[in-house]
């Protein structure tokens, strides 16, 4: 596998703005740098010919000899920033020579160092994103794979941060310019590009990926993206989010290890809303992040080692993780809590440091 990746990233040209990892810094787009940069040049031209125009009786024609006229002043000006200089309009008093030497050179050089610079430039960033990206791949083990950065993939996002995510541990995939773009403001290094292509999922390391989080809008897109990446990552841990029942068992075959049907579970919570309105409002609570309720698992710890799931009083279990089987809370099998075990709990909501950063920003 290891061959195969090396072999493909070779395949790859380093300058392609598709396999490249976008990394949350300001960018650049370089058709509007290269624009501005001639405009720049434009206004030191034009600069250069006013200057000469006022002081055109300093001036001699030799080819002429009839005076320097705008146009004159203007071509005189066009050879000397780009360093033609064919010396057929010289100035000739020593006041114009001294605004050449002290002036115009100057303004030859910003001309130059503009366009020059515009290149060199461009080749440094895109060498300087290769560098990037090699290094971030380098780093990247254990990560998370958030593959459709839409509604659902936002939320997925805000949920793994508030439950204690590095940010740099995911890692957003999705065709879409603007959702790559919202993702990288959020501090998330983000891919563009169709998440079924194997070499793009190369790139995103989704071979070292610890979970893939897949929030697509067509069932068959997820289908084909969880076998691409069950093929790549036959151990990472892969939740998917289906629209349709009947696509959910296609879903599961794929190698999805959790599937969410968003469609259903939108219409089940509405249900609630109208037949039950406090369920409903619990069950949104319980969703929601950092607010109110909120559920998480978590290792039981030493002090709850011998003790019933009742006993523990700051939280409500509602499950237990025993040898990798799930046992609900009303489950006589439970007995004692094991050390090793996994409890599912209901508590009140801790606010996050990520969140309490983004309120402290929000007042400065």
């Amino acid at each position: 596998m290891a061959a195969e990746s090396t072999e493909s990233s070779s395949r790859l040209n380093i300058f392609d703005q598709t396999a490249l990892v976008k990394l949350p810094f300001k960018t650049t787009k370089p058709f509007h740098e290269l624009v501005k940069r001639l405009v720049w040049s434009a206004i030191l031209l034009l600069a250069s010919t006013v200057i000469v125009w006022i002081d055109r009786d300093s001036y001699v024609d030799s080819t002429a000899g009839d005076g320097v006229s705008l146009i004159d002043a203007f071509y005189y000006s066009t050879v000397t920033v780009t360093t033609t200089g064919y010396g057929d309009i010289t100035p000739v008093a020593p006041h114009a020579r001294l605004i050449n030497a002290f002036i115009i050179t100057p303004l030859r050089i910003t001309f130059l160092v503009l366009l020059v610079g515009t290149t060199l430039e461009m080749l440094a960033n895109e060498g300087r994103r290769g560098m990037l990206d090699s290094a971030w791949r380098k780093r990247m083990r254990n990560h998370t794979v958030v593959i459709g950065y839409g509604t659902k993939g936002r939320s997925a996002v805000n949920t793994l941060r508030n439950h204690d995510v590095p940010v740099d541990k995911i890692v957003v995939i999705d065709n879409r310019p603007s959702a790559v773009a919202e993702a990288n403001r959020s501090g998330l290094a983000a891919f563009e590009g169709d998440a079924t292509r194997r070499d793009l999922l190369r790139r995103a390391e989704i071979s070292k990926a610890r979970e893939v989080v897949i929030t697509l809008n067509r069932d068959d897109s997820a289908i084909l993206t969880t076998l691409t990446v069950r093929q790549l990552n036959p151990r990472c841990h892969i939740v998917v989010s289906g629209r349709e029942d009947e696509n959910l068992p296609l879903l599961r075959e794929s190698g999805a290890d959790a599937v969410v049907t968003s469609a259903d579970a939108v219409g089940r919570l509405l249900g609630l809303s109208s037949v039950n309105p406090h369920v409903g409002t619990v069950v949104d609570d319980l969703l929601s992040s950092s607010k109110g309720m909120e559920v998480v698992q978590r290792m039981v710890s030493k002090t709850e080692v011998g003790a019933h799931p009742a006993d523990i009083q700051s939280e409500r279990v509602l499950a237990v993780i025993r040898n990798d089987v799930q046992r609900n809370f009303y489950d006589p099998s439970i007995g004692r809590l094991q050390a090793g075990d996994v409890i599912v709990v209901v508590r009140k909501a801790v606010p996050r440091a990520t969140e309490t950063q983004t309120e402290s920003d929000l007042v400065r």
